[in-house]
C-alpha cells in the first residue's frame, strides 16, 4: 500500500457523513439512538481496513490518516463545538435550579469515581500498574458522555429537570474529569504533588476556566450588540468565539478548556438568546445542530476505527493475554458499580437539592453513565506518551489504556445507550398523563374541525373543480379512529379532587407558555427590548416551578424590576449631578412601562388564546381570573404614570410605532421582490435603507423630554407668589429630584432640613400623633409644599411623607428658607401668616387651603405697596 494522500482524509468524511445520513435516516422512529449505529460502523470500518489483507483502499488510507491524528487535536477539532452547542441549547433556569446536582455529580462524584475505579483496578487486575497508574485509568473513565441518552430522553419527552442534571453533570463532568487527568498524568510523568498543591492545581484549572469563560461571554456579547440584523456576522462570532476560548484555555493559561466552553456556552444562553430574533435565531438553531451532528459523527465514527485498530494492531499481545478481554467484561461490571455507588452516596444531597430527585430518576442516572470521545482522546493521549516516553509508561501500559477505554465505551454504548428505552418502558417513564392524554384527544378532535373548514374553503376550485372529503381524510391517519364523540379534557367527577388540580397544573402551564410565547413575538416586532425580554422570561421561567402550589405568580418576579430598588435612596442623596439621577431614575421609569406593558399585553393573548382553545371551562376560567388578578398591579403602575409622567408612555410608544413601521416596510418590499414586481437589487438598495435606520432608531431612540426646571417652579403656587428679587435666588439654590413610588421623602421626628414643592405626582402623609385627632385627607397633590411648617418653627417633622406615585419634585434647604425670611420684612410676614396658629400650620403642611393664602398674601403686597406709595 503506498503512502496516503492528504485527500484521502476528505473522502473519509464525506463516507462518514454518508453512513450517518443514512443511520439517522433508517432508525428514525425506532428509538434506538443513532449514535450506537456510527460507533458500530465505524467499529466495521476500522475491522475492514485493519483486519483484511487488502484493506479499503482510498478509504483506508484516509481512515489510517484519521486514526493516527494527533488525540489533542482530535479534541480541539470536536469538542468546542460540542461543547458550546450542548450548553447554549440549555434553558438557564433550569441549568440554576439543577447547579447544585451538576455540581455534586461532577465535583465529589468525579472525585469518588476516580478512587473508586483506580482502587478496583489496582487490586483486581494483574499488571502491577502503580497506584498514579491505576488513577490515571479511573480519572478518564469517569469523563461521561451521555449524549445519546439525552437525546432519547428528549425524543421520548422525559422530564426536563432530568434531561438537565444528566447534560449538565456531562458537560461539567468531562471538564472536572480531564482536570484529575491532568492531575495524574502529570503525577505518572514524575510530577510530585502534595495536598495543598493538589488543591491550588485544581482550584486554578477549574475556577480560572469558569473566570475565562465569563471574560469571553462578556466581551463577545457586547460585541454582539453592535451587530444589527446580519446573521452570518452573529453565527460566525459564536462559532469563532467558542473555538478561541477553548485554545486560549488548553493552550495559552493552561486552564481546562471544557469548562472555559461549557462556561461561555451557559452564558450565552442566559445572556444572548433574546439577541437572536426571528431568521436570525431560527439560523443559529439550525446551525448549531448541524455542527453537532457532523461533529458526532464524525468522532463516533473515528471512535469505533481507533478501537477496531486498538484491538487489530496488537493483536499479537492480546493472543498472549487473552485474560485481558475478561478484565474488560470486570472493568464494565466496576464501571457500573461505581457509578451505582456515586448516585447513592450524593442521592440525599441530589433529593434536596434543586427540583429533587427521586428513585425513578436515580435509576435512569445511573444508567445514563456512558463513555465517548474525551475518554478515548484521553487513552489515545497516553498511548502517545508511552510510546515516546518509555522510562515512566511502558508501550504496552498505552496499548491496554486504549483497549480498556474502547472496550468500555463500546460497551457502554451499546447496553446502556440501547437499553435506556426500555428502562423507561419499564419505570413508567415514557407515558403521558391522564391530563395530557385527554388534552390530546380533545386536540385531534379540534383538528378535525380545522380539517373541515379548511376543506370547506378549498374543495372548489375554479379550474378543477370539487375534491372529495372521503378520500382527504383517508390521508390524515391520525384523525381516522375519531369515532366518539367529543369530550372536553376538563369533563371530569367534580369529586375528583386529584385530577381537577392536576387540570389546573396543566393549564396554568400552558398559558405561561403562551405568556413566553407572546414576549418572544413582542420582542420580534420591537415592542421590548432585549433586557426587557430577559427579565420577562425569567418572570416565566420561575412561575412555571410554582404552578403546583400556588396560583399564576410571574408578577411576583417582575415586581422588583417595576418598583425603585432601595439603592434609588442613596442615589438621591449622593452628590452625582441632578441631570444623571433624573436620566437613571427615568430611564427605571421607562423599564417599568415597558415591563407593565408587555405583561398585561401578553397575558391578554395567552387568555384569548386558551378561551379560544377550550372555551367556557371551568378549569380554564379559574386560571384566566388569576391572570386577570395579576394585572391589577401592573395597570395601577401604567396608570399612575399616565397621570404623573405622560410623555414617557408617548416616548415609549413612538419607538414602538417607529419600529413596526420600519419592519413592515422592510417586509412589504421583501414580498414585491417575491412576487416579482421588483428586482433583487432595488429591493436591497431599498432594505439597506430601511435598515439603517433601524439601526439608529436602536442606538439612538426617542428620549424622554422632561419639562424645564425653570418652567416647572414657576407654576408652583408658592414660588409663584413671590416676587422675582426674591424668586431668582431661591430657584438657583433647588434641588430637583424625581422618586419612586413607595419611597420616603421625610419621617416624623426628624429634624427639618427643608421644603420640598411637589411638582408631579401624589404624596400621602401618616402620622400616629395627628391621625385620631385630624380628619384630613392623606393624599396632597402637585402643586403642595412640604415641611414648611416645621422649618418656620424649628421643630421636627410633625408625620411621615410618602410617595403614592412617581413624584417629580424640588428641594429647598432650610438655611436658604431662612435667608429668604431675613432679606425682605415681606416675605416674613407672609411666611408667618401662613402659620398663625398651629391648625392653620396644619393644613398649610398638609396643602389644603392654600389658595386662601395666597389671596391673602397679593393682598398684603398691594397693601404693603400702597404704604410705600402714600410715603
Amino acid at each position: 500500500m503506498g503512502e496516503p494522500e492528504p485527500d484521502d482524509a476528505v473522502l473519509f468524511v464525506g463516507v462518514s457523513l454518508v453512513l450517518g445520513i443514512a443511520s439517522r435516516h433508517l432508525l428514525r422512529g425506532t428509538r434506538v439512538p443513532y449514535t450506537v449505529a456510527l460507533l458500530v460502523l465505524g467499529v466495521a470500518l476500522g475491522s475492514l481496513e485493519y483486519g483484511t489483507q487488502h484493506g479499503l483502499g482510498k478509504l483506508g488510507a484516509g481512515i489510517r490518516i484519521w486514526a493516527n491524528i494527533n488525540p489533542d487535536l482530535l479534541l480541539a477539532v470536536f469538542l468546542p463545538a460540542l461543547l458550546f452547542e450542548s450548553s447554549f441549547s440549555m434553558e438557564i433556569h433550569q441549568i440554576k435550579r439543577c447547579m447544585a446536582q451538576m455540581v455534586l455529580l461532577a465535583g465529589p462524584g468525579v472525585v469518588l469515581s476516580t478512587f473508586l475505579l483506580g482502587s478496583a483496578v489496582k487490586l483486581t487486575f494483574p499488571y502491577d500498574w502503580s497506584w498514579k497508574t491505576s488513577l490515571l485509568l479511573g480519572g478518564l473513565l469517569s469523563a461521561t458522555d451521555p449524549v445519546a441518552v439525552v437525546a432519547l430522553l428528549k425524543e421520548l419527552g422525559a422530564s426536563k429537570k432530568l434531561s438537565t442534571i444528566i447534560e449538565g453533570e456531562s458537560l461539567m463532568n468531562d471538564g472536572t474529569a480531564i482536570v484529575v487527568y491532568q492531575l495524574f498524568y502529570r503525577m505518572v510523568l514524575g510530577r510530585t504533588f502534595d495536598a495543598g498543591s493538589i488543591i491550588k492545581f485544581l482550584s486554578e484549572v477549574s475556577l480560572g476556566a469558569v473566570a475565562l469563560g465569563l471574560a469571553f461571554g462578556i466581551i463577545s456579547v457586547l460585541w454582539l450588540g453592535f451587530i444589527f440584523n446580519d446573521t452570518i456576522i452573529e453565527i460566525s462570532l459564536t462559532l469563532a468565539v467558542s473555538y478561541i476560548a477553548f485554545f486560549t484555555a488548553q493552550d495559552s493559561l493552561e486552564v481546562s478548556g471544557v469548562l472555559t466552553v461549557m462556561t461561555l456556552g451557559m452564558f450565552y444562553a442566559a445572556f444572548a438568546k433574546t439577541a437572536f430574533k426571528g431568521e436570525s435565531q431560527q439560523s443559529l438553531h439550525h446551525f448549531w445542530e448541524m455542527v453537532a451532528y457532523i461533529a458526532n459523527t464524525l468522532i463516533f465514527i473515528l471512535s469505533g476505527v481507533v478501537i477496531a485498530d486498538g484491538v487489530l494492531q496488537n493483536n499479537v499481545h492480546f493472543e498472549r493475554h487473552g485474560t485481558s478481554w475478561g478484565f474488560l467484561l470486570l472493568l464494565y461490571v466496576f464501571v457500573q458499580i461505581s457509578r451505582l455507588v456515586v448516585v447513592s452516596v450524593l442521592y440525599p444531597l441530589l433529593r434536596q437539592f434543586g427540583y429533587g430527585l427521586d428513585f425513578k430518576e436515580a435509576m435512569i442516572l445511573v444508567w445514563s453513565g456512558l463513555r465517548g470521545a474525551v475518554a478515548l482522546s484521553l487513552s489515545l493521549s497516553v498511548k502517545r506518551t508511552s510510546d515516546t516516553v518509555q522510562h515512566y509508561l511502558k508501550p504496552e501500559v498505552g496499548t491496554m489504556f486504549v483497549f480498556f477505554t474502547g472496550g468500555i465505551v463500546f460497551l457502554t454504548l451499546i447496553f446502556n445507550g440501547s437499553t435506556t428505552q426500555f428502562l423507561l418502558h419499564i419505570l413508567g417513564m415514557d407515558k403521558l398523563s391522564a391530563t395530557k392524554l385527554r388534552i390530546l384527544k380533545y386536540t385531534r378532535y379540534e383538528m378535525l374541525n380545522k380539517a373541515l373548514e379548511a376543506f370547506g374553503e378549498l374543495r372548489d376550485d375554479e379550474e378543477l373543480g370539487p375534491a372529495d372529503w372521503a378520500t382527504v381524510k383517508k390521508h390524515i391517519t391520525c384523525l381516522n379512529d375519531l369515532d366518539d364523540d367529543p369530550e372536553h379534557p376538563h369533563d371530569v367527577d367534580d369529586r375528583d379532587d386529584h385530577v381537577h388540580t392536576m387540570n389546573i397544573r396543566d393549564i396554568r402551564v400552558r398559558l405561561l407558555n403562551g405568556v413566553q410565547a407572546a414576549y418572544w413575538a413582542m420582542l420580534e416586532e420591537g415592542r421590548i427590548n432585549q433586557a426587557t425580554a430577559n427579565i420577562l422570561m425569567r418572570s416565566v421561567d420561575e412561575a412555571m416551578d410554582l404552578v403546583s402550589r400556588q396560583p399564576l405568580c410571574d408578577w411576583k418576579g417582575l415586581k422588583s424590576n417595576v418598583q425603585f430598588p432601595s439603592y434609588y435612596r442613596f442615589l438621591q442623596m449622593s452628590r452625582l449631578p441632578r441631570k444623571l439621577v433624573t436620566y437613571f431614575t427615568v430611564e427605571r421609569l421607562e423599564s417599568g412601562c415597558y415591563i407593565c406593558a408587555a405583561f398585561l399585553r401578553a397575558h391578554r393573548i395567552a387568555r384569548r388564546q386558551l378561551h379560544d382553545f377550550l372555551g367556557d371551562s371551568e378549569v380554564a376560567r379559574i386560571v384566566i381570573d388569576e391572570s386577570n388578578a395579576e394585572g391589577e398591579e401592573a395597570r395601577k403602575f401604567l396608570e399612575d404614570v399616565r397621570v404623573t409622567f405622560p410623555q414617557v408612555l408617548r416616548v415609549l410608544k413612538t419607538r414602538q410605532v417607529t419600529y413596526s413601521v420600519l419592519a413592515h416596510l422592510s417586509e412589504y418590499i421583501q414580498n414585491l421582490q417575491k412576487t416579482g414586481l421588483l428586482e433583487e437589487k432595488e429591493m436591497v438598495h431599498l432594505d439597506d435603507a430601511l435598515q439603517t435606520d433601524l439601526k439608529k432608531l436602536k442606538r439612538n431612540p426617542p428620549l424622554v423630554k422632561m419639562p424645564r426646571v425653570s418652567d416647572l417652579l414657576n407654576t408652583h403656587p408658592l414660588v409663584g407668589a413671590l416676587p422675582a428679587a426674591a424668586r431668582d435666588p431661591l430657584l438657583s439654590n433647588t434641588k430637583e429630584t424625581v422618586r419612586g413610588h413607595g419611597m420616603i421623602v421625610y419621617r416624623e421626628g426628624s429634624r427639618p432640613t427643608g421644603i420640598w414643592l411637589i411638582s408631579i405626582g401624589v404624596v400621602k402623609w401618616t402620622s400616629q400623633r395627628l391621625s385620631r385627632r385630624h380628619s384630613l385627607d392623606p393624599i396632597l397633590s402637585h402643586g403642595s409644599t412640604l415641611g414648611l411648617y416645621e422649618v418656620l418653627i424649628g421643630k421636627p417633622y410633625i408625620c411621615d411623607m410618602i410617595t403614592d406615585s412617581v413624584v417629580h419634585c424640588f428641594f429647598i434647604e432650610a438655611e436658604k428658607i431662612d435667608e429668604l425670611r431675613h432679606s425682605d420684612p415681606s416675605i416674613e410676614v407672609f411666611l408667618w401668616q401662613l402659620n398663625g396658629n398651629h391648625r392653620k400650620a396644619l393644613w398649610s403642611l398638609l396643602g389644603f387651603c392654600f389658595l386662601r393664602y395666597l389671596r391673602k398674601w397679593q393682598c398684603m403686597r398691594s397693601g404693603f405697596s400702597l404704604l410705600k406709595g402714600r410715603r
